[in-house]
């Protein structure tokens, strides 16, 4: 059985360029990486889940993304917008979901696929709600097969604040 996850690996192609982005802009700490014969870089996000960037000149997914709940999403989305980074196209338009947590998607400086959302309660800049990047309601895909488990109460895991 999985206990929990402990790290998720992006691969980019510009080490230090990514670096900078998920240190300055994400806020996450650096920590020391094995001594690896290829560029690697390692940060913490909690203090048992890591994230750890791995320079290759791989394909990236369109759609596949690492989820990242942010401290100040309002001020987050701002900043995200004025360098251009949130993508509309994968999963759609920022939301606040069922449960209050709002939801955006940005692209990191190799083009992976960012979600960052907030708790349910989270105060949010109301001037967000009026952006021509937000929409009400879920992300619509206009398929019609059925795959996997639904709800309408469905949520995010959200752990109590701390």
């Amino acid at each position: 059985m999985v206990a929990e996850i402990n790290h998720v690996t992006l691969i980019v192609d510009k080490l230090e360029e990514a670096a900078r982005f998920y240190e300055e802009e994400m806020g996450l700490e650096p920590i020391p990486a094995f001594v690896f014969d290829y560029p690697t870089a390692f940060f913490r996000i909690t203090d048992s889940t890591q994230l750890h960037l791995s320079e290759w000149e791989d394909t990236r997914s369109f759609r596949g993304h690492l989820c990242v709940r942010v401290n100040d999403f309002s001020e987050m989305y701002w900043r995200m917008k004025a360098q251009g980074r949130i993508d509309i196209e994968p999963w759609g338009k920022v939301r606040r979901l069922p449960d209050g947590a709002m939801q955006a998607f940005i692209r990191d400086p190799a083009g992976n696929l960012i979600e960052l959302t907030s708790f349910p309660g989270d105060e949010i800049d109301p001037k967000i709600f009026e952006d021509e990047l937000y929409a009400e309601g879920l992300y619509v895909s206009g398929r019609n097969d059925f795959r996997g488990y639904k709800a309408e109460n469905a949520t995010l895991y959200h752990p109590p604040k701390t």
